[in-house]
């Protein structure tokens, strides 16, 4: 109702406001009545088919915007073929349509954002229920999953708990007789599902559970051992007959491989040639400003942790590539005059462009940090050495959020460990787009320059 609604009202104000700028009246065209009911219908068609209209669906933003500018995006085409095969393409405006599917893009996405927020207030608040769900298991197992889970903040209702008080084998006569009674229970209460809270080792127990809830009309589910946690993209693949719990995916596609390196190659051909001549100034000036070599090379982990040597333009007295490195801090006496400009601006970072070239790195991904100091934070942090899943980039998610500059702290360096992993999970040719950007127009990408 409210897609319709929104839809509907869309479509009558650019309406309103065409015929207004077409003929200086209040007024609406004369198809726009047509134009709305077809609109409005094919979009919530739309959404049906593509099963949106769940309450499950609306207790997280998470995947919302996409999916409904997808279905929009669905909607102007199967409209564009209706018009095409009716031959009814001149009845309507062609103003109207381009203003109401750009117009629609942030409607759309404001409307579905709002919808998300009430429909997770009333799940918290518990007026809004998307499923009734039965638990049954050990106490500690229940009570552990109750915990973490808050399941009444997803939308369940829990309409009865019943736990396996027997401490004998699987197949005993008491456990046969716990899962008989609360059987009794669950068909009474009619809930939607059946939640088993049993350790997944238990795998007697849990198969009894199957066949004492298996012949009720419930969907029954296993609740996630305390590991599925860390994994918020797990699920079930099937390959064949075989099915596995995938708790993580490679962080690329064969075809996001291809098409990010391709950007790769062209893009930062295209950024030599147009910096060619800053290029070589730098180099000049910093041949005049002090002596040592212009390209400072230092071995760094790539892709997988294979080591390469990255490039970048001298702005130190020193050039460290040992057991010991020690890290640049603001106002260091190492650093150069010239280097001072350089990295206020990050223009010692463009001989990368070679590096990218080369494969070693692409314009976007975590920052790569001096073997040295990769071993160090590998030691502290848990999980760091996953920054290395995708090639490192010469600017990354955690530098466009400001995360640039000396790490001094465990804190800080697990910070931006946090937003390359975020950008390892959350990747799209448009994110790099938009981190790339950011990197020129944004205050933060040169925050914390030394």
């Amino acid at each position: 109702m409210s897609d319709a609604a929104m839809v509907t009202a869309l479509i009558y104000v650019v309406s309103f406001i065409y015929h207004v700028a077409a003929t200086g009246l209040p007024g609406i065209e004369r198809s726009t009545r047509e134009l709305a009911a077809m609109l409005a219908t094919l979009f919530v068609f739309v959404n049906l088919m593509r099963g949106r209209y769940r309450i499950a669906n609306y207790l997280s933003t998470r995947g919302q915007m996409g999916s409904a500018l997808v279905a929009w995006n669905i909607t102007f085409v199967a409209f564009l073929v209706l018009l095409f095969l009716a031959k009814i393409a001149d009845h309507y405006s062609r103003a109207i349509m381009v203003a109401t599917y750009l117009c629609g893009i942030p409607v759309i996405a404001l409307s579905r954002s709002a919808v998300v927020r009430l429909v997770a207030a009333g799940s918290r608040a518990g007026r809004i229920t998307a499923e009734r769900a039965f638990l049954i298991g050990r106490e500690a197992s229940i009570m552990g999953f109750v915990t973490r889970h808050k399941p009444w903040h997803m939308g369940f209702a829990v309409t009865d708990v019943a736990f396996l008080k027997s401490s004998g084998e699987a197949g005993s006569p008491a456990l046969a007789a716990d899962l008989a009674a609360a059987a009794a229970n669950c068909r009474a209460r009619r809930p939607d599902a059946v939640f088993i809270a049993v350790p997944w080792s238990d795998q007697d127990t849990i198969s009894a559970c199957v066949d004492a809830f298996m012949n009720l009309p419930v969907a029954i589910h296993l609740v996630p051992e305390p590991i599925m946690e860390r994994f918020g993209g797990a699920h079930v693949v099937h390959t064949g007959t075989l099915s596995s719990l995938r708790l993580t995916r490679q962080p690329l596609s064969t075809a996001e491989v291809a098409t990010k390196r391709a950007f790769d190659i062209v893009a930062a051909a295209c950024g030599i040639i147009l910096t060619l001549p800053l290029l070589l100034l730098i180099a000049a000036l910093i041949r005049l400003d002090s002596p040592g070599p212009v390209l400072f090379r230092q071995r760094r982990y790539g892709f997988n942790q294979q080591a390469f040597r990255i490039f970048k333009f001298r702005t130190m007295t020193t050039t460290d590539d040992g057991q010991v490195v020690v890290q640049a801090k603001r106002n260091d006496p190492r650093i150069t005059r010239l280097g001072h400009l350089l990295r206020r601006y990050n223009l010692d970072e463009l001989p990368q462009l070679l590096n990218v070239l080369a494969g070693d790195m692409s314009l976007v991904g975590p920052r790569p940090h001096a073997l040295a100091h990769d071993i160090e934070f590998e030691r502290k942090i848990a999980n760091y050495a996953r920054r290395h899943n995708v090639k490192p980039g010469i600017t990354g998610w955690a530098q466009v959020n400001g995360l640039r500059g000396e790490t001094d702290t465990d804190e800080k360096m697990a910070m931006r460990v946090a937003y390359d992993h975020w950008y390892i999970d959350n990747w799209s040719f448009w994110l790099d787009i938009t981190i790339l950007f950011r990197t020129v127009l944004s205050r933060k990408a040169f925050a914390n320059a030394r």
